[in-house]
C-alpha cells in the first residue's frame, strides 16, 4: 500500500487550506459570561496532559459542575478518588501543559480550554468541594489561555447522545483478565468492584 505523509506544516496548510473567520475569532483567553455557562453547565471532561513518557487522557466527572472557577482566568478542578495511578498528576508536576474538552449531555457541542495546570494540596482549596467531610486530595488549578467552541460534527457522525451500543462489550474484569493472561480479572474482580465504588465515589 502507498502512503503520502504529510509532514510538515506548509503541506498540511497546503492541503486543507484557510479556516472560516469564525473558527479563529470565537477563541476568548478568560471566562466570559456565555463561556462560563457553558462550562458551569458541564459535569463532565476530559483532561488531557503531557510528560516525558508521553500524553494522557483522563475522564473527570462530578454529579454538579466538573470545575469551580476562581476567577476569570483560573479553573479549580478537584482530584477526587479513582485508581491511584497518578497519570495526569505526576504529568502536571512535571510539565503543566493541560487541555480539556467539556461535554454536555445532550448537546452536539463541545467547549475546548487550553493553559496550564498547578497541583495543590491546600485546606481552603480542598474546602471548596467539601461534601459531607470528604475532600479531594489535591485540586488541580488551571491557568486559562484559550478557550473555543468546537464544532458539532464529530459529536453529530457518532450519535453520541441518541444510541447505546454497550451491550455485550467486554467489562473491566473481562480486560483486567485478557491483560494479565487470566491472572487478575474477570467475574469475581466485576463482582466485587461497585458496592467499593459506590461507598467512595468521593
Amino acid at each position: 500500500m502507498s502512503r503520502s505523509w504529510i509532514e510538515d506544516e506548509t503541506a498540511l496548510l497546503a492541503h486543507y487550506g484557510t479556516p472560516g473567520r469564525p473558527a479563529l475569532r470565537k477563541v476568548v483567553h478568560r471566562l466570559t459570561p456565555l463561556y462560563r455557562r457553558w462550562i458551569m453547565a458541564s459535569r463532565f471532561c476530559v483532561l488531557c496532559t503531557v510528560g516525558p513518557e508521553g500524553t494522557d487522557g483522563s475522564p473527570r466527572g462530578d454529579d454538579g459542575p466538573v470545575v469551580a472557577e476562581l476567577d476569570d482566568r483560573r479553573l479549580a478542578m478537584p482530584d477526587w478518588r479513582g485508581n491511584n495511578r497518578l497519570d495526569s498528576l505526576r504529568n502536571i508536576v512535571r510539565d503543566g501543559r493541560v487541555s480539556l474538552m467539556f461535554m454536555v449531555p445532550g448537546s452536539t457541542n463541545l467547549v475546548r480550554v487550553n493553559g496550564t495546570a498547578r497541583l495543590s494540596a491546600d485546606e481552603d482549596l480542598r474546602a471548596l468541594f467539601d461534601r459531607e467531610g470528604r475532600r479531594p486530595a489535591t485540586v488541580i488549578v488551571i491557568e486559562l489561555a484559550e478557550i473555543y467552541s468546537q464544532c458539532a460534527r464529530a459529536v453529530m457522525r457518532a450519535g453520541l447522545w441518541s444510541r447505546d451500543d454497550a451491550g455485550g462489550l467486554p467489562s473491566v474484569g473481562d480486560l483486567l483478565a485478557e491483560a494479565t493472561a487470566g491472572e487478575e480479572g474477570g467475574a469475581e474482580y466485576d463482582a466485587g468492584w461497585s458496592k467499593p465504588a459506590a461507598r467512595t465515589m468521593w
